[in-house]
């Protein structure tokens, strides 16, 4: 049977990055990333709900997230799931899943605040030192 495990989130970073290293010297960044959806419900009232999801990079990638990401700044990432359990102190088992980022994009926020919306990475070498720089009405061929 074939398996497939992608998933695509763009959302708003619920804490600012947390960065450290593996014993190798390898970055690994962990954030939150919280998603909105909005509906009408059956009987005409507007819904919204939000899922809290966890995200881990590595690498260069992770590197990027914790120097250009803070709390409440939208981000796109690209990755799949990951199951982690362990043993928690009073002995009981514990376990969630998480999403290990494999790509992301800035999203711009249109206030300004340096964020261009081309701006990627991944782990295949893509910069986000180069962000595109905010159009000015000069740029604009009309």
């Amino acid at each position: 049977m074939a398996n497939y495990n992608k998933v695509i989130l763009l959302g708003n970073l619920t804490r600012d990055p947390q960065l450290s290293y593996t014993p190798n010297q390898t970055a690994v960044v962990d954030f939150g990333l919280a998603t909105n959806r909005k509906w009408t419900g059956q009987d005409g009232t507007a819904r919204e709900e939000t899922c809290f999801v966890d995200c881990r990079a590595f690498g260069r990638s992770a590197e990027n997230i914790n120097k250009y990401c803070q709390k409440g700044r939208p981000l796109l990432v690209e990755g799949r799931l990951t199951f982690d359990s362990w043993q928690a102190q009073d002995g009981s088992r514990r376990s969630k899943l998480r999403v290990t980022v494999e790509r992301f994009q800035f999203i711009g926020s249109g206030g300004g605040t340096g964020y261009g919306g081309g701006a990627s990475t991944s782990e295949g070498g893509e910069d986000a030192d180069s962000q595109v720089p905010a159009a000015t009405d000069d740029d604009i061929p009309f």
